[in-house]
């Protein structure tokens, strides 16, 4: 493993800029970066299955403090145990490499169930057990910050920011949004309008550079790595084979490869999870009662609109229309006073049209458009969300982008390092 998170020379310097590393180990044994979990693994997307069985093959690396369920769809915190299960089959043959590897028991007990629903306008509900998880080991008594390393939805941060908003000086947030940030764009809006003093990097392209791998040598490449390296290994390579039919994607990986290379305290420097720089506001355009195609906004912003109707003696935050957007259906809120909203982030550069649907006549079919353009986050106005001095997305340099996929080439060009590293790890569970 390529780290810096070691004694020596390098323990000079996260001193000099004073960093946040213990300084206790007189064996000179690597300090372990405190890591967190929020995965939607068993959701949507399949690839969270790889990223955890590639994280327990590193997980004598890390302190792995919590494992915490955040799934859009059917996952649960079930699905991360699974994963364990299978880890736990192949535990003794890895430990003959790696004795530090933590032990299933101690993985099960730190493994919580978050929430499950993406968050309402206002961008929070009630407490959760992943998200009082959360706030449990952010206050723990410890020189180093707690690394949140967000694989899905951010709504279990948003309400732990919430519910203990003192803890943002004790965390640092990894998010791979795009996707993600579609999906959670409530909850996003709430942490970036209420906690813009949060240290986050918001990966919202440059993680595609570990799957777009046109570039690769054929033996790394997403469709040959299987059965080079992993086919026939242990009950994890066993297991790897039903997502995706053993393709490398991962797209997650690369927020617990950030702390495995490089200087995580320096998110503008090189390492194997990309390269960023700093934003200082969050793209944000608010529609009064609709937009057009002649509307431009930038891709991940938050995309609001909102329309005028009768006032409704229901609560605020109550669905009462729906909004169908690139074919899929988004909650539409009463917002009070007889105004109504609802939010949306496109996960790429495009071209989209919408149309609404509702039981009150003002709200029913509604129809209109927009057009998303890179770079994010695009040009500052009055609409957005301003941010403090540690908050990082994807770089804008265009020789940087793999087609549309800003910054992604930070990733990709590590690829290769990064995934032979691995297949050392898997030579350890051949027969």
């Amino acid at each position: 493993m390529k780290s810096t998170w070691v004694f020596g020379l390098s323990l000079i310097g996260y001193l000099v800029i004073g960093s946040f590393l213990s300084c206790g180990a007189a064996d000179n044994k690597a300090i372990k970066p405190r890591v967190l979990i929020s995965s939607d693994i068993g959701g949507t997307d399949p690839d969270d299955f790889q990223s955890m069985i590639h994280l327990l093959m590193y997980s004598d690396q890390f302190e792995i403090e919590g494992l915490v369920s955040s799934p859009f769809g059917d996952g649960s915190k079930q699905d991360f145990l699974d994963i364990i299960d299978l880890y736990e089959k192949d535990y003794k043959q890895l430990l003959k490499q790696a004795p530090e590897l933590p032990s299933p028991k101690s993985l099960r007990d730190i493994t919580k169930q978050g929430e499950k629903d993406a968050a309402p306008f206002k961008g929070f509900t009630t407490a959760t057990e992943g998200s009082e998880w959360i706030i449990q080991c952010a206050k723990k008594d410890s020189d180093q910050p707690l690394w949140v390393l967000v694989w899905g939805g951010i709504e279990d941060v948003a309400q732990a920011l919430h519910d203990a908003p003192e803890i943002k000086d004790n965390i640092r947030v990894y998010w791979i949004g795009g996707p993600n940030k579609k999906w959670s764009i409530n909850a996003y809006s709430y942490i970036a309008e209420h906690h813009p003093d949060l240290w986050m990097i918001e990966a919202n392209a440059t993680y595609r550079g570990w799957f777009m791998d046109e570039d690769s040598p054929k033996d790394v490449k997403g469709d040959a790595y299987y059965d080079n390296y992993i086919q026939g290994r242990g009950a994890m390579g066993k297991d790897f084979i039903k997502y995706y039919d053993g393709r490398i994607k991962m797209g997650d990986t690369p927020s617990l490869a950030y702390l495995m290379s490089g200087d995580p305290n320096d998110p503008m420097g090189e390492s194997w999870g990309g390269s960023f720089e700093k934003i200082d506001h969050s793209s944000r355009n608010i529609f009064i009662d609709g937009s057009t195609l002649e509307d431009t906004v930038a891709a991940y912003g938050t995309i609001e609109w909102r329309f005028t109707g009768p006032e409704l003696s229901v609560s605020e935050d109550s669905i009462v229309f729906e909004l169908e957007v690139q074919n899929q259906i988004w909650p539409g809120y009463y917002l009070g006073e007889g105004m109504y909203g609802v939010k949306y982030s496109s996960k790429k550069p495009e071209k989209g049209t919408y149309k609404t649907r509702s039981a009150i006549a003002e709200l029913d079919g509604l129809q209109g458009g927009y057009v998303s353009t890179d770079p994010w986050p695009g040009k500052a106005s009055p609409d957005d969300y301003q941010l403090g001095s540690n908050w990082y997305s994807d770089k804008v340099d265009p020789a940087l982008f793999i087609k549309d996929q800003q910054g992604a080439k930070t990733i990709s060009k590590h690829r290769k390092e990064f995934l032979l590293d691995w297949a050392d790890r898997w030579k350890w569970l051949e027969k």
